[in-house]
Formats: structure tokens, C-alpha cells, sequence
């Protein structure tokens, strides 16, 4: 879940700083993308995501060796099971939490521009005109689009989290406790649970780690790593390249100063790297171990 990508409004806390900082006019300017909330949620969703990974495909190919050597290290099938189910709670938690910020924002603080404009992640207009400047550009038929605060697969990748809580976790709440649900369902939804369930999360682990990661990390002007969501800032070039509709907006409303920041410890940078090399190593390989069963 880009990509989980949470908005943050223009008054969030700014990233923390640096004990040694370089002078001002010595360093490119950094501007806060991402506040510590969402950066923390994305965080712990990448985590209880990659657990459910590890955890669930070798209960989903259980006929295959690498299956069966890869539960066993983690206390057998048994065992396995009960970390899926931990770290499926685990999301569920941060999902909750994540819309009660949401709504509290919408309804209490009145804040209406999560809805439409520059910092909603609700698909726009300008979305479609930019997915078809994009096409262009892609062959070389024009220039990149002038992308505002979010760009149209960033708001995908954001509804993914949505549409996968609501199928993989409804027919994993299923599976989860089948005496309760079938209370009111008739027994042969536990078998489309199942198949439901599978399927689902085979095409969220394919997609988060070769879709998303390839926009995120290994696109040219990214690779090796996006950091953003561990620093929770951009340089003023790249904001000025990428999203150059938002960088002309923050002049015009005069609030380029206003979200400067100054750059994060390096040791909480280095550990963002790390996190970052280890989630996506680790799915990389677990979707060569889904393609190498779906193809034997």
C-alpha cells in the first residue's frame, strides 16, 4: 500500500533535523512531502505486508519444497499460521487507525480539500489528461506531464490498500473464523473464500513488487531508492522536475519557505535504506518463488 500513501495537510509537523547541518546556502533546500504519521504507517504497513507475504504464500503452495522448507523454518505450518493471522491483525489495526484519521480530518477539523483539489487523493480530471500526456511522452511525443502533489498512480496505488483490505481481508476474516461466518453464509463460501483469498494476495504480491516497485526505486531518476518516505522530504530539484505544477503552485501562494526543512539524522536515513533493500529483496525473491510454482 505507494506506494501506503496517506495526504498531509500543509500545517503537519516538520521532519525532524539534523544534529549537524550544513549552512543553508551550501546544501540544495528540502522540502517536507510527508509527516511523521504517514511515514510511520507506511512503515508498518510495508512490514505486516511482507510478513503476510512470507507468511501466507508457503500455506498457498504448500505442495512445493520451498514451501514446506521455508514454514518449517519458522515453526511449521502451525506456527506459520499464527504469524499470518498476527500480522494480518497487525494491518488491520493500522488500516483502522488510518481512516480514523481520515474521517476525523473530513468531519471534526472541517478539512474538505482531502475531498478535491491538490491534496486529495481522489481521482481527478487532471488525472486522465496527465495518464494521457504520459502515453505521449512514453513514446516520445511530447513532454512529461506537469504532475500537482499526487500523481494518477500514486492515487491507484492508494486504493489498492482499500479494494485488498476489502477482499483479501474480508475473505481472510472468513477463513479466519468460518463458525462465526457461516452462521449466515452457507458452507460453500469457505471454498471461495479460499480461492478468493489466494488469488488475491498473489496478484497484490506480484503487483506491490515489480508495479510499485519499479515506480518508487528503480525508475531511472529514482534508483536505487526513493527515501522520501523515511526522510518525509524532496530536494527543490526533484520537486521542481517531478512535480512541477506543485512547485509553481507553492511559489505562487508563497509557501516554499514555509515547508522547508532541514535533512534527517544519517543514521535514521541509513536505516531507511536498510529496511528499504530487505522489503524489497525479500518480495523480489518471493515472486520468483510464486512464478517458479505457477509455471511448474
Amino acid at each position: 500500500m505507494q506506494e501506503t500513501t496517506d495526504t498531509v495537510s500543509p500545517s503537519a509537523d516538520p521532519v525532524s533535523a539534523a544534529s549537524e547541518v550544513a549552512p543553508a546556502a551550501d546544501r540544495q533546500r528540502l522540502y517536507r512531502r510527508f509527516g511523521k504519521a504517514e511515514r510511520i504507517g507506511h512503515i508498518g504497513l510495508g512490514i505486516s505486508f511482507i510478513g503476510l507475504a512470507i507468511t501466507g504464500l508457503p500455506l498457498l503452495y504448500s505442495q512445493e519444497p520451498w514451501a514446506r522448507w521455508l514454514a518449517h523454518s519458522m515453526g511449521g505450518f502451525e506456527a506459520t499460521g499464527f504469524l499470518h493471522r498476527f500480522f494480518a491483525l497487525v494491518m488491520i489495526v493500522l488500516f483502522v487507525w488510518h481512516l480514523g484519521r481520515v474521517f476525523r480530518r473530513i468531519i471534526v477539523d472541517r478539512d474538505l480539500g482531502m475531498l478535491w483539489g491538490p491534496y486529495s487523493m481522489v481521482p481527478q480530471p487532471r488525472d486522465v489528461r496527465d495518464v494521457y500526456q504520459n502515453v505521449r511522452y512514453f513514446l516520445g511525443k511530447g513532454e512529461p506531464p506537469r504532475f500537482e502533489r499526487y500523481t494518477y498512480w500514486e492515487k491507484f496505488d492508494y486504493r489498492a490498500v482499500f479494494w485488498g483490505m476489502a477482499i483479501i481481508g474480508g475473505s481472510g476474516l472468513v477463513l479466519w473464523f468460518p463458525e462465526f461466518f457461516t452462521r449466515f453464509l452457507p458452507g460453500w463460501t469457505l471454498n471461495l473464500a479460499s480461492v478468493i483469498h489466494g488469488l488475491e494476495a498473489v496478484l497484490a504480491v506480484g503487483f506491490i513488487f515489480t508495479i510499485h516497485l519499479f515506480h518508487n526505486n528503480l525508475r531511472a531518476e529514482k534508483f536505487p531508492m526513493d527515501t522520501v518516505m523515511f526522510t518525509g522530504y524532496v530536494t527543490e530539484e526533484e520537486l521542481r522536475t517531478e512535480r512541477r505544477d506543485e512547485y509553481a503552485r507553492l511559489q505562487r501562494e508563497g509557501r516554499l519557505k514555509e515547508i522547508e526543512v532541514d535533512p534527517v539524522k544519517p543514521g535514521l536515513l541509513r536505516a531507511g535504506r536498510i529496511y528499504g533493500v530487505v522489503i524489497n529483496l525479500l518480495g523480489v525473491i518471493l515472486v520468483g518463488l510464486m512464478l517458479y510454482a505457477l509455471l511448474g
